[in-house]
C-alpha cells in the first residue's frame, strides 16, 4: 500500500508535460531525473580532462570521435534554455484547451483518457512487477518511428493533439516546385475559352463594387429539362440567353489533365442506358449543374435526396473543385519556371497568381462518412489507371479515422431507407482536414496554409475560428477562399445552424498576419478585400427553409451572379398518409416573423391547449420543431401542473423509455416530442390518438411519418383519431411541402380553419 500511495503522490507531483512524456514513453524524462543529472554531469567534467589528455589519440580513431558526439547530442537535449519555462507553459495551455476541445466532442473521448490515465497509475503502482515494460515500450516506439507510422493521435499512447502532416511540406510546396514538362502550360486555353481565366483575371472596377453593395439585383427565370424552374440574378451582368447544353463533350470543358481521361470512368455507375448509347459522360442532372458550375457562377439546389441524386452531385462537384485546384496549381508551377527563367528588371506583375493565403476550396459536409467519399472520388480521378497510382500521404491513416469499423453497427432495427442513407458509416460531426495537390501527388492531413482543400464540418472548422475574445483562435486561412461548396445543408439546421452563420462572418476577410505570402504575386482582387466578390458558393440541400435561403440571398456576392432552382411541389407529403386521418389546420395571424413565436405560443394555450385538457383526448403527441419552443411549452406545463412527458435529443435513453411507456399505458396525457429527435433516432412512438403538430415539420416527409404511426395503435378507435396544425403565413414553404402548392395558395387566401381527410389516396 506504501508503495502505492508513494505512486499516486509522484504522478500528483508531476507537471503537465511530464505527463505528457510519461504517457508517450512510458517513464520520466531524463530530465527531471536530478540523480541522472548530476551524474551525467560527473561524466561531462571527466570527459572533458580525458578530451584535453587523448587529443592526439582521438585525432586518429574515429570510432572515439563518433561516440563524444552522439554523447554531446545527448547533453544537448538535457540542457535547459531561457525559454524552457515559456515553453513549459505553452504546453500546459495547449493541454488545457485540448482537453476542453475534448470535452465539446463527447464523453466517449474523455472517458478514453481517463481510462489511459487510471492505467497510467496502476503501472506506477507496481513497478517492481513491470520492470521490463519500458524498455518494450520504447522498442515498440522506436520501431513504429522506423516504419514511418505517427502516433500522435492514437489514444494508447495518450496524446489527443491534432495531427498534421509536415513532413512532406518542401514537396508539396507551390513556390518551391515548377511545372513539369508533360503537363503543358496552363496558359495554353484563351482566356476566352477558359472559364477559370475568365472568371479570376477579370479586373473589377470601383464603381462596380459600389454598385453590386448598393443597388439590388435583378433577375430573370427560365425552364430547364432536368432542374425545373431555375431563377438567374446579378446585379453586374446582363440578363443573356442561358441554356444547358443537351450534350456535352468533355474535350470543351477545358478539364485539366487527367481529368479528362478518368471522369468517364468514373461516373460510369451512374450513366443510363441511355446515357451510354450517345457517349455521354454526365447524367442529364450532372449535366446541368456542372454547367452552371463551369460558368462560376453561384449555386443554390435545394433539391439533393441522399437516397437518389446525393452520390452523382457530390461527384460533380469534385471534379469542378479538383480542376479548379489543379488549373490553379498549374498557373502558379508554370509562373515559378517563367521567374527563374526571367531576364534581370522584368515586371514581376505579370506573375501574379495567388492569394494571400494557400486554400482555395472550403468544402463544409456533416459527417466524416461524407470526407471519405470526397477523397476517395479525387483519388480515383487522378489516377488514369491501375499501373499509374498517385502517391497519397497518411492515407492509412486516414481510413482508420474517416472510416467505419462494420462491426460497430447499430443493432437491426426498422428505419427508414433516407435515414440509413444519411446516417451511413462514420457520423462523428467534429472533424476536420487539409488535403493538398500538386501534380501527381496527394498529402492528407497537410496544414491549413499549406492545404489547397479543406474538408470540414460545421463544428471542427467552428472550433478553430473561435470567438471573440478567445486567445488561440484563427480564420486568416478563410481569407482567399475561392469555391465554397455548403453540401447536405439541411442536416446542419439539426446540427447548429450558428456554426454556418460563424463561418460565413468569418470567410474571405483580411488576414491578420502576412504567413510569409510574396505579395508580388497576389492577385489585386486579394489585395484589395474584393475576394467575396469572386467566391463561388455551391449550396446543396434536401429542402427550401428561409435559414437556408437566406444565407445564399446575403453572403453570396459572387459578381457573376446567383442561380437557384426554384420548384414548386405539386403535391405534398400528406399524400403518403396510409391512416385515416381528419387533418385540421388552424391559422394564427401575426403582424410580422419576429411576432410569430409569441404569436404561436399564445395561440396554443389560448385556443388548442383547452381542448385538449379533458381526460378524453389522452394520449397526445405535440410535435415541436424548435428545442426553444419545447423548453417553452415544457416550463409552461410544469407550472401549470398537467400530466405530461417529454422527451428531447438530450433525453437519456432509460429516460425514453420510461417516457415511451407512461404515455403507452395512458399514464401521462401528453407526450412533448421535438423534431431534432426524431430526426436522429426515428422511433416509432406507439399509443399515439390525437397529434398536434405545433408547427409545421423541416422535412416534410416527417409529417407522413409521424402519421402513420398512429397506425401502431391497437386500440381501433380509428374514429378518435386527431391532426391538428398550427400554421402562419410565413410558413408557405413548409405548407406547400406538405399540402401542395395549390391548396397552399387556397390556405392562404382563406383566413379560415381548413379540414382535410386523407384516405391514403389523396
Amino acid at each position: 500500500m506504501g508503495k502505492r500511495r508513494a505512486g499516486r503522490e509522484l504522478l500528483r507531483s508531476l507537471s503537465k508535460k511530464q505527463k505528457k512524456h510519461l504517457r508517450e514513453f512510458g517513464e520520466e524524462h531524463p530530465f527531471y531525473d536530478k540523480l541522472l543529472l548530476l551524474l551525467l554531469f560527473k561524466l561531462m567534467f571527466s570527459f572533458q580532462s580525458e578530451d584535453s589528455d587523448k587529443s592526439s589519440k582521438e585525432s586518429d580513431s574515429e570510432t572515439e570521435v563518433e561516440q563524444v558526439s552522439g554523447y554531446h547530442k545527448l547533453l544537448a537535449t538535457l540542457k535547459t534554455s531561457p525559454e524552457s519555462e515559456s515553453e513549459e507553459e505553452e504546453d500546459e495551455s495547449e493541454s488545457e484547451e485540448a482537453e476542453e476541445s475534448e470535452a465539446e466532442m463527447g464523453s466517449e473521448g474523455s472517458q478514453n483518457i481517463g481510462e489511459a490515465e487510471e492505467g497510467e497509475e496502476n503501472k506506477n503502482d507496481v513497478p517492481e512487477e513491470e520492470e521490463g515494460t519500458t524498455d518494450t515500450a520504447e522498442q515498440m516506439l522506436s520501431q513504429e518511428q522506423a516504419d514511418g507510422t505517427d502516433t500522435s493521435c492514437d489514444p494508447h499512447h495518450g496524446v489527443i493533439e491534432e495531427f498534421t502532416d509536415v513532413k512532406h511540406e518542401s514537396e508539396f510546396s507551390l513556390e518551391t516546385n515548377f511545372m513539369e514538362e508533360e503537363s503543358g502550360d496552363c496558359n495554353a486555353d484563351s482566356r476566352d475559352s477558359n472559364p477559370f481565366k475568365q472568371h479570376m483575371d477579370k479586373e473589377l472596377e470601383e464603381k462596380e463594387i459600389e454598385k453590386m453593395s448598393a443597388l439590388p439585383k435583378t433577375s430573370s427565370q427560365s425552364q430547364w429539362p432536368r432542374l425545373g424552374q431555375v431563377i438567374f440574378s446579378s446585379t453586374l451582368e446582363k440578363h443573356k440567353t442561358f441554356k444547358a447544353d443537351k450534350e456535352v463533350d468533355v474535350k470543351q470543358l477545358h478539364l485539366r489533365k487527367p481529368l479528362e481521361s478518368t471522369w468517364p470512368k468514373v461516373n460510369k455507375q451512374f450513366l443510363s442506358a441511355v446515357d451510354k448509347a450517345i457517349d455521354s459522360s454526365f447524367t442529364p442532372l450532372q449535366r446541368e449543374l456542372f454547367c452552371i458550375m463551369n460558368s462560376y457562377r453561384d449555386l443554390f439546389y435545394p433539391e439533393r435526396n441522399a437516397l437518389t441524386n446525393g452520390e452523382e452531385i457530390r461527384h460533380a462537384y469534385c471534379l469542378h473543385a479538383l480542376n479548379h485546384v489543379l488549373k490553379a496549381n498549374a498557373q502558379v508551377l508554370s509562373n515559378n519556371a517563367k521567374r527563374r527563367d526571367r531576364k534581370p528588371g522584368t515586371d514581376s506583375d505579370d506573375y501574379r497568381d495567388q492569394g494571400l493565403t494557400r486554400p482555395k476550396v472550403l468544402m463544409i459536409v456533416p459527417f466524416r462518412e461524407c470526407a471519405l467519399r470526397i477523397v476517395h472520388i479525387f483519388i480515383s480521378l487522378l489516377e488514369v489507371n491501375d499501373k499509374k497510382k498517385i502517391d497519397v500521404s497518411n492515407k492509412k491513416r486516414f481510413k482508420g479515422e474517416f472510416g467505419s469499423d462494420p462491426e460497430e453497427k447499430p443493432p437491426n432495427l426498422k428505419r427508414p431507407e433516407d435515414y440509413e442513407a444519411v446516417f451511413a458509416g462514420n457520423i462523428d460531426d467534429h472533424f476536420r482536414i487539409g488535403v493538398a495537390i500538386l501534380q501527381k501527388s496527394m498529402r492528407l492531413y497537410a496544414p491549413f496554409y499549406s492545404s489547397d482543400i479543406i474538408i470540414a464540418s460545421p463544428l471542427g472548422i467552428r472550433t478553430v475560428i473561435g470567438a471573440e475574445g478567445e486567445k488561440k483562435r484563427d480564420f486568416d486561412f478563410l481569407s482567399s477562399v475561392e469555391i465554397l461548396i455548403v453540401d447536405q445543408a439541411d442536416i446542419y439546421l439539426m446540427q447548429n445552424w450558428e456554426h454556418v452563420l460563424h463561418l460565413m462572418k468569418h470567410i474571405n476577410l483580411l488576414p491578420l498576419d502576412s504567413h510569409g505570402v510574396d505579395f508580388s504575386r497576389v492577385r489585386m482582387l486579394n489585395l484589395n478585400n474584393w475576394s467575396k466578390y469572386y467566391r463561388q458558393t455551391l449550396l446543396f440541400s434536401a429542402l427550401q427553409d428561409p435559414q437556408i435561403n437566406s444565407v445564399f440571398n446575403k453572403h453570396c456576392f459572387n459578381y457573376v451572379g446567383q442561380v437557384a432552382i426554384r420548384n414548386v411541389p405539386l403535391t405534398g407529403s400528406i399524400s403518403h398518409v396510409v391512416v385515416q386521418l381528419p387533418h385540421v389546420f388552424r391559422r394564427l395571424e401575426a403582424d410580422s416573423i419576429t411576432s410569430v413565436i409569441d404569436g404561436r405560443f399564445q395561440f396554443f394555450i389560448d385556443k388548442v391547449l383547452p381542448e385538449y385538457r379533458d381526460a378524453i383526448m389522452s394520449h397526445t403527441l405535440i410535435y415541436v420543431p424548435s428545442y426553444f419552443d419545447y423548453v417553452r411549452l415544457r416550463n409552461y406545463f410544469k407550472k401549470e401542473d398537467l400530466n405530461f412527458t417529454h422527451i428531447c435529443e438530450y433525453t437519456k435513453k432509460a429516460a425514453v423509455c420510461r417516457a415511451r411507456r407512461f404515455f403507452l399505458k395512458g399514464e401521462k396525457q401528453f407526450l412533448l416530442f421535438t423534431e431534432r429527435f426524431h430526426f436522429y433516432k426515428r422511433y416509432t412512438i406507439k399509443g399515439i390518438r390525437n397529434l398536434i403538430f405545433y408547427e409545421l415539420p423541416t422535412y416534410s416527409h416527417f409529417y407522413s411519418e409521424i402519421c402513420n404511426m398512429l397506425k401502431a395503435t391497437d386500440s381501433g378507435a380509428d374514429a378518435t383519431w386527431t391532426c391538428t396544425v398550427l400554421y402562419s403565413k410565413y410558413d408557405a414553404q413548409k405548407l406547400a411541402a406538405v399540402v401542395g402548392i395549390d391548396r397552399t395558395a387556397q390556405m392562404l387566401q382563406s383566413k379560415k380553419n381548413v379540414h382535410l381527410f386523407v384516405t391514403g389516396e389523396n
